[in-house]
């Protein structure tokens, strides 16, 4: 089974109609526990103060399906690492968590709406030139359409 890491923008782009249709699917596959999604506690935190549909969604998800990932020191070094090689600056230290999170954690696939910091080929070459200097898995970055397989 699939490891996914699923950070805080999947959620709200599920009630968000410009990625609401590929969120969906995404979730329907994971309810069908086609699956293992992984989930920091990054995530859990950002998503207080989101909306309440938002919550009750990450919240709504199969327990037996989900892991729960902790902000390990480890997981907050290597984030500096991405911003002091410049990969992106220190405003986008929270998504240099999500993505080390994933990396230490040997997600499969890092899934994400966010173009601008996190789902970029250019992000994507640079946090992964990164991982590989300091010996860490060449992450897969991907959104939710990109890993959606098509139906015949």
């Amino acid at each position: 089974m699939e490891r996914i890491y699923i950070d805080t923008s999947v959620f709200g782009g599920y009630f968000e109609s410009e990625f609401e249709l590929w969120t969906k699917v995404l979730f329907d596959n994971i309810l069908k526990g086609k699956f293992k999604v992984l989930i920091s506690r990054l995530t859990d935190i950002e998503l207080e103060n989101a909306p309440q549909q938002v919550r009750d969604l990450a919240t709504s998800l199969p327990t037996d399906n989900v892991e729960w990932l902790d902000i390990t020191t480890q997981a907050v070094q290597l984030a500096d690492k991405y911003i002091d090689e410049k990969v992106v600056g220190q405003t986008s230290h929270s998504d240099c968590i999500h993505i080390a999170i994933a990396t230490l954690n040997y997600a499969d696939v890092l899934v994400s709406w966010n173009f601008k910091h996190i789902v970029n080929h250019i992000r994507i070459r640079g946090y992964n030139a990164v991982n590989f200097k300091y010996g860490h898995k060449i992450l897969d970055i991907r959104s939710p359409r990109e890993i959606l397989e098509y139906e015949d």
